[in-house]
């Protein structure tokens, strides 16, 4: 059994806090701990707050594979196994793995969760809700099938706008197949009793498509503060590799997905020719082979990658950072973009160097006076902001502080508490309530 201990000395919130009543919440994710995508890490980290207020949890996933799909040690692909990680109960079941790369492979991957979740679904004990989250559009489909034969109110996630994301990096052309995904990802959203939209702009797209502005709520990503929090920077982690204490490390620790653009970065770090700047990627994804083949192939000695970390090792990473990247691909769909690794680096009290197109995430970056934005797919330009901010130690510093004040506005718990009073708004609107809940456990609002 996995266990990542949260913080002791912080008082325990109380039961029930956010909702005011127990629920059952069957919550469908194909990523999930020790997973540490952006998914895994939300969808847990939220789990925890609901089930430390007395909620009953269940996690329904897959074994560990992402993003080499390449099952995790210690874990056997098989057709069921239950077990608990922080007071959260874990469904996994079998599924096809493949790396996060590519098209006809990860399709498969997600079509034999959405079989394999489904058909474990309807022997799970009744829930009050059932909730999924995206971009595994194929998850979103057999949960609505699951909903739909077990009369259970549903609740679909929204992170990215799917199939448009996988367009707009170039992994899927328009043609007869998309248009037939974008009616049945239409379907969904009309289906589902609450959407929940991840940023403001995902909101913005659906209503503007025919879904019912009522029933889409824009819930923001946020960091956990019990886990991300300023630090010194961690000399033993620094020194394992080859860091040292006069060195200015800018940081990009997430996944290196095809949407990410991160080859950029290293072009960037090739023009950089101040010796002390280097460029430190943690993670994994489909493009981190080819982002360290082309390091290798430049000769750079000021790029770092070291792989993918457990949960309880990322904030000792940040802390090696003098600057958080947050790097996206100059494509309109990620103008509606809001990266939760943003979050965590305002969380760790750092500056923020924002590649992205301009949209949400710039609009907080600016009023909250958290760091610098810059277009994306600019190698040249992220050179010249790096060196402009190692040169002003004054500016970094305010814009430290600025993360630091700004990082409680945007808290995994307000999140956690806002996406139950989602649950509770699909118990009001859903047929099926009557069939989960009691009247006598609903809220009085609800009533």
């Amino acid at each position: 059994m996995i266990h990542l201990e949260l913080e002791k000395e912080r008082p325990e919130l109380p039961v029930n806090a956010g909702l005011g009543v127990q629920m059952k919440i069957l919550f469908v994710s194909d990523n999930f701990l020790p997973e540490q995508n952006a998914i895994a890490t939300r969808v847990y980290e939220r789990a925890c707050y609901w089930a430390r207020w007395g909620h009953k949890v269940t996690v329904l996933t897959s074994f560990p594979n992402f993003p080499e799909g390449r099952l995790f040690p210690g874990y056997r692909n098989r057709w069921h196994e239950v077990s608990e990680i922080d007071g959260i109960r874990v469904v996994r079941v079998k599924t096809f793995m493949a790396p996060n790369a590519g098209v006809i492979l990860r399709i498969l991957d997600f079509i034999s969760f959405m079989v394999t979740s489904f058909i474990v679904g309807l022997f799970e004990s009744r829930p009050d809700v059932l909730a999924v989250t995206s971009p595994q559009f194929f998850a979103a489909v057999g949960t609505c099938m699951l909903a739909k034969v077990r009369r259970l109110p549903f609740v679909l996630e929204i992170a990215d706008l799917w199939p448009e994301s996988i367009v707009a990096v170039g992994a899927m052309k328009n043609g007869w197949a998309l248009k037939t995904v974008e009616k049945l990802e239409l379907f969904l959203y009309r289906r589902a009793d609450v959407v929940i939209a991840l940023v403001q702009g995902i909101k913005g797209n659906l209503v503007i498509r025919g879904v019912p502005e009522y029933k889409v709520q824009v819930v923001r990503n946020g960091v956990d503060l019990e886990r991300c929090a300023p630090r010194i920077r961690d000399m033993a982690l620094a020194a394992r590799w080859g860091i040292r204490a006069q060195d200015f490390i800018v940081g990009y620790i997430g996944t290196h997905g095809m949407s990410h653009g991160l080859m950029n970065v290293v072009a960037a770090a090739a023009q950089t020719t101040d010796p002390t700047i280097h460029y430190l990627f943690v993670g994994a994804g489909s493009e981190r082979d080819r982002l360290v083949a082309e390091a290798k192939r430049r000769g750079l000695g000021n790029v770092k990658f070291m792989p993918a970390q457990p949960k309880e090792i990322i904030p000792a990473a940040w802390s090696l950072c003098d600057i958080a990247l947050v790097h996206l691909r100059n494509k309109p769909l990620f103008e509606a973009a809001l990266p939760a690794k943003m979050f965590e680096a305002m969380g760790m009290g750092l500056p923020i160097l924002l590649a992205t197109p301009r949209g949400e995430a710039s609009e907080i970056l600016e009023k909250e006076q958290v760091g610098m934005w810059i277009p994306p797919d600019n190698p040249a330009a992220l050179s010249a902001a790096i060196s402009v901010l190692k040169s002003d130690p004054e500016r970094l510093s305010e814009f430290r502080k600025h993360s630091t004040a700004a990082a409680p506005r945007y808290t995994r718990k307000r999140q956690a508490e806002l996406v139950l009073d989602a649950f509770t708004d699909a118990l009001a609107r859903s047929p099926a309530a009557g069939d989960s809940v009691s009247e006598s456990r609903l809220p009085s609002e609800v009533k």
